[in-house]
């Protein structure tokens, strides 16, 4: 089972205009936080061939805002192992962003990429053997 810890996972996602839920494009927090629990889903799978259930965060932090025409990265990484759960450590980082400043269609990559939401989850696997 400590064999899990450092097991990430990252997936990337274009933020479409259509889920601007505030002025500026901006997004509502919940749409990082289902990213993280689409990566904890792959975690889990990875780990431990079950989907798991997501249990609740330790902490959230919302750094930066995140913006309709957005490419993001959503990555977690196993950081405890207990008897059936995982304390993963999220990050969502702005890796493109739209520049309507410049141009309708205009945007550039962010070298280095922008932290936008940081966060410590705890995911619940079923016991070794035993069905979900």
């Amino acid at each position: 089972m400590t064999g899990l810890i450092g097991l990430a996972a990252t997936h990337r996602r274009y933020v479409p205009y259509g889920h601007a839920h505030y002025a500026g494009g901006l997004l509502d927090g919940a749409y990082v936080l289902g990213l993280f629990g689409d990566v904890a889903t792959e975690l889990c799978v990875r780990g431990d061939g079950d989907e798991g259930l997501f249990a609740g965060y330790e902490q959230v932090r919302f750094v930066a805002p995140v913006r309709a025409g957005d490419v993001v990265a959503a990555t977690g990484t196993v950081v405890r192992v207990g008897n059936r759960s995982r304390t993963v450590r999220f990050e969502c980082v702005v890796v493109c962003r739209g520049r309507p400043d410049r141009g309708v269609s205009a945007a550039e990559v962010l070298d280095p990429p922008l932290l936008a939401v940081s966060a410590v989850g705890t995911v619940v696997v079923p016991a070794a053997g035993g069905a979900g």
